[in-house]
Formats: structure tokens, C-alpha cells, sequence
């Protein structure tokens, strides 16, 4: 009777960590921040990593450079933590070929076709740093650059507040444009991130973040068996220099329909057949407009570890990208280099190329008005 008594303890412990719904016991209800010096830059620019935990261990850690998120840390079914996320151990790699690992991106997430923007009639050029074309911000986005951070401990939330000012003409880009961005943890494993920003003179603005998750911990295994579902139900097809044609695609009887939950595997298995995108899926999901409108867009299910990853947005349109990556070239501090498909994005933004098509949703931040969008990747276990 006592081991039965001993098990039902430990069953209901583990059902904390992992359901937000279960009865709460008298465990500790505390945030934790730490940092932790991670090197510096060329012009000697202190590296700072900053980790918020939450009494179950769930956790983020942030540099200061890129707004990257290093590691995320979150309990699988048994209750035993990993970090999800892929990313480097030291700031070289960081610094030298990181292929937008775990980075905040801006001014402009994706592509903008030839890096031409027309702005009431007055024509800019942005840097051309993916071909001819305008990608992620350009040759130094918000990937590349040093932000300031302010932390925030409470007892059930814990935040970081990073700050950047990009200067008129950054990357082609006009205005000068403040921009924060607030990473929050809380006591449900809720990761929260809010985006706020400015100009002095009408410009462009679609910010993400770029983490690829793994949810199972092991970054040497593909994401083949993660069951994605999705429910917009229209993506845009791509030119062969992946941009948006300018058309919206319905997903029904396609590999882009995830509406009901789906293995990456089976479905990378019908793009091959219908498109021949050796790359993968790296394709925008489209829908609402309505940017105060929280809506779940995305679930993520990872059966073998039980974890589950919840996406919800206000931004009209979510990047599914499963990386593919070149031999030997992204050192994996699991051993090794990563390999094709150990990871996957889900960056919620508007639609790339936007500024370039009428019919999309406008990009437009005008001078005096305030940008604000939030997104949040909500974790559990089954």
C-alpha cells in the first residue's frame, strides 16, 4: 500500500509540471534570473546571456546579441527537461555562420522581391544580401546587432525587454526606427513576445522570431515524425527565387494541408511529388487580417517525449520552414554538424514581399503611429 501511495505522489507531481490544469500543490512559485558572460565581439562588446527559469524549469535563455535565444528549456512527460530549440554553445559560431538560429529578425522577416520598396511614390533600395533580393533585414538585421535588455522577476512572471534603435537609412531602410521587444516565461510554460515600435518618417515593419525547435531534445534526430497541424487554410506559392507569386493557393488535397494533424515526413513526401522542392517546406500560411484578434494557428505534437507546442499570433501569416541544411556546416554541440530536417521554424509575421503587392496585407508603419503585435509558443506535455 505504501508504494501504491509513493507512485500516486509521483503521478500527480508529474501531472503539475505538465498540465496547467492539474491541482496545484505547495511547490515553490518563484522566477529565477541569472547571466552569464558569453564573449565578446570584434570591437570587444561584451556577450551577455541572460536565463529566466520557472519554478518547474522551464526556461529561456537570451543574448543580448541578435535577441537569440540559445536554449529553451522544457519538461518532456516524465517531467525530465531538454532544450528544444537549436543553436550554438559559443559565440563564434554565433557570430560567424549562424543561419538565423534562435535570432530576432527586422526590419523586414523574409523576402522583398529585388530589395525595391515604393513608399508614397518616393523609391528605396534596400540591401540585396539573398541574390537580388532583400532577406531577413539585409547583410546586418536585428540578427547582428546589440541590444539592450532590461529583465523583469516576479513571482509568477519573468520577463527581458530588449531595446533597439535602428537608425535612418539602416540597411536602405528610411526612418528612424525604435523597437522593443519583451520576452516573457510564466508559471504555465507560456512563452510570450511582444513587439512594439516607432518611426520618425513612414517606413516598412514586419519583425519575427526565428527559433528552429526539435521538440524532442535530441538534435542528431529528424523532425520527420513531429505531427504539425495547421489551420489556415490557403498558403502562397512560390516562384523559383521563393517569392510569393502574388496569388493565394487553397492547401485542401496538397501537401500544405495540415488542417488535420499531420506527420512532416508524410507531407514532405507529397511536396516532393507535387512541386519537386528539394528544400522543403519554406512557404507562407495565410489568414485574417484582424491583428487584435489572438487566434491558435498552429499545434505541434511530438509523440515519442509527449511534448506539445502551441503557437497563437495576432500577425496574418506564419513561415513553415524545415531546414535544410548544407553537409558540415552548422556545428551541432550534440556532436557533429546539424543535418537536414533536426529542425523547424514557425515564424509568425506578414506576408513576405508584402510592400510589393497591393492585394497583401500592408506592411506600412507610419510616422507617429505605434507597430504592436504579440505571439506566444504555449508548452505541454501529453
Amino acid at each position: 500500500m505504501q508504494i501504491i501511495r509513493i507512485k500516486c505522489c509521483i503521478i500527480q507531481i508529474l501531472s503539475y509540471l505538465c498540465n496547467e490544469s492539474s491541482p496545484k500543490f505547495d511547490l515553490p512559485h518563484e522566477m529565477n534570473l541569472s547571466t552569464t558572460n558569453f564573449g565578446q565581439t570584434d570591437q570587444k562588446q561584451p556577450i551577455t546571456e541572460f536565463t529566466l527559469t520557472n519554478s518547474s524549469g522551464f526556461g529561456i535563455s537570451v543574448l543580448n546579441y541578435g535577441g537569440i535565444v540559445t536554449r529553451l528549456m522544457t519538461p518532456d512527460r516524465y517531467g525530465a527537461l531538454a532544450n528544444v530549440v537549436l543553436g550554438y554553445d559559443n559565440f563564434q559560431d554565433y557570430q560567424q555562420r549562424n543561419p538565423y538560429f534562435g535570432a530576432l529578425i527586422g526590419r523586414y522577416a523574409n523576402r522583398i522581391d529585388s530589395g525595391e520598396l515604393d513608399i508614397a511614390n518616393v523609391q528605396y533600395r534596400l540591401s540585396q544580401n539573398n541574390g537580388r533580393h532583400h532577406l531577413h533585414g539585409g547583410h546586418k538585421g536585428f540578427d547582428k546587432v546589440i541590444w539592450t535588455i532590461e529583465p523583469e522577476v516576479a513571482q509568477q512572471k519573468a520577463s527581458l525587454k530588449l531595446s533597439y534603435t535602428s537608425k535612418n537609412n539602416e540597411e536602405g531602410y528610411p526612418g528612424n526606427l525604435k523597437v522593443t521587444v519583451t520576452y516573457k516565461i510564466n508559471q504555465n510554460n507560456k512563452w510570450t513576445i511582444d513587439y512594439r515600435a516607432t518611426t520618425d518618417k513612414d517606413t516598412v515593419f514586419n519583425p519575427t522570431q526565428h527559433s528552429y525547435f526539435n521538440l524532442s531534445g535530441d538534435f542528431n534526430r529528424e523532425i520527420v515524425d513531429h505531427r504539425v497541424q495547421l489551420w489556415p487554410t490557403y498558403y502562397l506559392p512560390l516562384n523559383s527565387e521563393l517569392i510569393p507569386k502574388g496569388i493565394l493557393s487553397p492547401v485542401n488535397d496538397t501537401a500544405f494541408d495540415f488542417r488535420e494533424p499531420k506527420t512532416i515526413e508524410s507531407q514532405l513526401g507529397l511536396l516532393l511529388n507535387e512541386s519537386s522542392m528539394e528544400t522543403g517546406f519554406d512557404h507562407c500560411f495565410v489568414f485574417g487580417e484582424d491583428r487584435n484578434d489572438l487566434r491558435k494557428i498552429a499545434q505541434v505534437h511530438h509523440e515519442p517525449s509527449g511534448r506539445t507546442m502551441e503557437v497563437f499570433t495576432t500577425q496574418p501569416g506564419v513561415q513553415f520552414y524545415t531546414a535544410k541544411f548544407s553537409k558540415d556546416q552548422y556545428p551541432n554541440p550534440q556532436g557533429g554538424f546539424y543535418k537536414d530536417r533536426t529542425g523547424f521554424c514557425l515564424e509568425t509575421q506578414n506576408w513576405p514581399n508584402a510592400p510589393n503587392q497591393a492585394s497583401f496585407p500592408s506592411a506600412l508603419l507610419m510616422a507617429g503611429l505605434t507597430y504592436k503585435s504579440r505571439t506566444i509558443y504555449k508548452f505541454s506535455c501529453q
